[in-house]
């Protein structure tokens, strides 16, 4: 006989891993971005954007 198990509940499980897997990523990027490193980081890309368009 075969049995089938419930698994409605799996989906929630997965949105919650997913959840917390973005909501730490977001947290890490947040850092790195306020942090000298990112604000160099954002300059540098600023610039050459600028220097692309022929602004800067």
């Amino acid at each position: 006989m075969h049995r089938h198990h419930d698994q409605r509940g799996i989906t929630t499980a997965e949105y919650a891993v997913g959840t917390a897997a973005g909501a730490g990523f977001a947290g890490l990027l947040f850092k790195l971005l306020t942090g000298g490193f990112g604000e160099q980081l954002l300059r540098t890309l600023f610039d050459h954007v600028l220097s692309l368009l022929g602004i800067g």
